[in-house]
């Protein structure tokens, strides 16, 4: 039976949370580009997710001896265990045009890929992997690569801009008589805004009313807002919100749209979308969401390029205009020089070190360790691995406020992070009068660590060395675990090169500094 169409509100699927998770499963389909797609190709797809340890059943939870396998990186799945695991997860899941059980599961997973333009896929016709899913697969590999000089973080942004940006409510993937562009809807109504001099962007209680806005009528949404905070400020009560967003759906079914959806789950999940593209900002700590100034040229150009779009109602028509990317987006650089971001980012990094106790970040920390989220309304809308590096940064900083700390994560125009450092350069530099020092971080756990990371950090120390003399020249190494191939490497470059490169668990690392007045007292032995 076919559904009724209805409004309903923005929602993005819920399996792919962050940008890295989506080019990783991407990658599972390369090896089947081309192929047609059938059940039985669908199950070698599923076992490759499952062996990529990118979906965890409850079988596997529930087995000590495959869970031990599944928690540690250096370690992977035998076909039998494969076998094992898919044999004893019945998927309960239907998806429409799936089969009941893992080829609906499948469906779950991609359709969102499916929607952004980076793959397409129908049962019995050939799988597609576009030249912008296949460019973000290689700018991630890239990413996780030291001499990345290419800056492929940026890269990356530009891609999730790109599909975000021409991402509409109403596409033929979705049953949705809303119909508008989000991004650009909400570019202009920031730009409204923004003629309010005291304005510092929409509030996160206010971006439910975008996510539910039946229509590109952006003067219209913008007067709304301006008149929903004359009447309660930002002070209105989840309650009051939840029942106005009800009637801009025309809808009064609290079962079908859930408050906790709508207020809380469903905009977190938008922010850290909007965060992806590098073109919002966040202000005050994440309770508003602004234009990112440093990338105005970009702003203007969707302004103008995409407030106006044409609808497709065929769907691989729809995918192939996502697929295409606007080469005008890789084009365009900040606005504001090296200098002055280094500025705006040692600024913030230095407020919030102030705003937050010791215990809160060594607990962020620590949860970053054992892979929980975090539950700070601010620290939860950084991707983790972009937030390793910011919360090691602080601990560094509250610990040793002296100490000359230069973070190279990318920063929106307050200093908030939106990306992790870039090649070739450390995540974080550290001065003092007495050491020239730096930090290296990673969320790996398996033997890339040592191919990854510690041949260059080798050759970074090396150039400091030769730049400083031999002023305490030494890195820091901090991970969740680290893998036994890392110390070897450490070993071997201490013996070959006399140059100290300390590995520490992030929990060991924050236990160390609370004890130590100097980063110098963190090397030891090898």
């Amino acid at each position: 039976m076919k559904k009724i169409e209805e409004h309903k509100p923005l929602s993005f699927s819920t399996t792919m949370r962050n940008p890295e998770r989506i080019s990783e499963f991407i990658a599972c389909m390369k090896d089947f580009e081309g192929h047609i797609l059938t059940d039985e190709l669908i199950m070698q797809i599923v076992r490759k997710v499952i062996k990529n340890k990118l979906y965890k059943p409850n079988y596997i939870k529930e087995n000590p001896t495959i869970n031990n396998i599944y928690s540690d990186e250096s370690r992977t799945f035998s076909n039998d265990q494969l076998d094992d695991i898919v044999k004893n997860s019945p998927q309960n899941h239907k998806e429409a045009g799936f089969t009941k059980g893992w080829p609906s599961r499948f469906d779950t997973w991609y359709k969102l890929c499916k929607e952004f333009g980076f793959i397409y896929y129908d049962m019995g016709k050939k799988i597609e992997i576009s030249s912008s899913g296949h460019m973000l697969c290689d700018a991630y590999l890239l990413n996780s690569k030291y001499e990345d000089l290419n800056n492929s973080g940026k890269k990356i942004q530009k891609i999730f801009l790109n599909a975000l940006v021409k991402y509409q409510t109403n596409n033929p993937f979705r049953r949705n008589l809303n119909q508008n562009a989000p991004i650009p809807l909400l570019l202009n109504v920031l730009n409204l805004l923004a003629l309010n001099s005291y304005s510092t962007g929409l509030h996160r209680k206010e971006i439910p009313f975008l996510m539910c806005w039946e229509n590109n009528d952006y003067k219209q949404l913008y007067e709304f807002i301006i008149n929903f905070r004359n009447k309660y400020g930002f002070k209105a009560s989840d309650e009051i919100i939840y029942e106005e967003c009800l009637r801009l759906l025309k809808s009064s079914n609290k079962k079908r749209f859930k408050m906790s959806q709508i207020i809380k789950e469903g905009v977190d999940d938008f922010i850290r979308k909007l965060r992806i593209t590098g073109i919002f900002s966040l202000r005050g700590l994440g309770r508003f969401v602004d234009i990112n100034k440093l990338e105005l040229e970009s702003v203007d150009y969707i302004i103008k390029n995409y407030t106006k779009y044409n609808t497709l109602s065929n769907k691989y028509d729809f995918y192939k205009y996502m697929s295409e990317i606007d080469a005008k987006f890789l084009e365009f650089k900040e606005i504001v020089a090296n200098p002055e971001i280094n500025d705006i980012r040692v600024k913030t990094l230095r407020k919030i070190s102030q705003k937050y106790s010791v215990e809160q970040i060594h607990k962020e920390l620590r949860n970053l360790q054992l892979n929980k989220n975090s539950e700070d309304e601010y620290f939860k809308l950084i991707d983790s691995p972009t937030r390793l590096e910011f919360l090691t940064s602080i601990a560094i900083i509250q610990k040793f406020p002296q100490y000359e700390i230069h973070p190279n994560y990318s920063i929106d125009d307050e200093g908030n992070p939106t990306f992790t450092a870039k090649g070739g350069v450390a995540d974080i530099e550290i001065y003092d009068t007495n050491l020239n020092s730096i930090v290296e971080v990673t969320l790996m756990k398996s033997r890339q660590q040592a191919a990854n990371e510690i041949p260059a950090i080798t050759r970074h120390l090396k150039k400091q060395r030769d730049e400083y003399g031999n002023n305490n020249v030494f890195s820091l190494f901090v991970a969740p675990n680290i893998h036994e191939d890392t110390l070897y490497m450490c070993h071997f470059t201490m013996y070959k090169e006399k140059l100290g490169i300390y590995p520490y668990t992030i929990v060991d690392f924050v236990q160390k500094i609370q004890t130590t007045n100097s980063l110098l007292e963190l090397e030891y032995e090898i």
